[in-house]
Formats: C-alpha cells, structure tokens, sequence
C-alpha cells in the first residue's frame, strides 16, 4: 500500500475515477436536464484534477516548473468556481 502511495499510482487511479464522474455528470444532465449544469460542475472538478495533478508530478520527481504551473491553473479554476458561486 505505500507503494502505491509513494509511486503516485494511487493519484492516477482517483484522476481515472474523476474523469468517469465528470462523464457520467455530463452525459446525465445533457441527456435529462437534472443535476449540475457544465458550468458549475467543470471548474470545481477542475481544481480538484490540477491539484491533484501537482501531486502526481511532484511524487514522480517532475520539474517543479510543471507542479507550479498545475497548481496556477486550480488556483485559475478555483476562481472562476468562486466568481460564479459568488454572483447567485
């Protein structure tokens, strides 16, 4: 088990599950109308994807320029996530 932690595999498989969940999310509310709109589902799962991302590269001994800039961009998403909760 602290294989899979030290290795970062465990981030790749949470990455793969995100991924599904955004799928599924998106293909249910296209096709029914109910849930949460793209809109207000993709920035917030965003943030969570690059930070996890900057996880995975710093595990895998990445250039910190590459963590860095994962981290810039869910801080970005989390912004907008932010700003559009912010205006209801």
């Amino acid at each position: 088990m602290a294989e899979l932690f030290a290795s970062g595999r465990l981030i790749d498989l949470i990455l793969v599950i995100v991924t599904i969940e955004a799928t599924f999310l998106l293909i249910y509310w296209r096709s029914t109308g109910r849930g949460v709109s793209p809109g207000d589902l993709l920035p917030n799962l965003c943030a969570g994807a690059f930070l996890l991302l900057a996880l995975r590269l710093s595990l895998g001994g990445a250039a910190w320029e590459l963590s860095c800039g994962s981290l810039a961009f869910a801080g970005m998403a989390h912004l907008v996530d932010l700003n559009r909760r912010w205006r209801r």
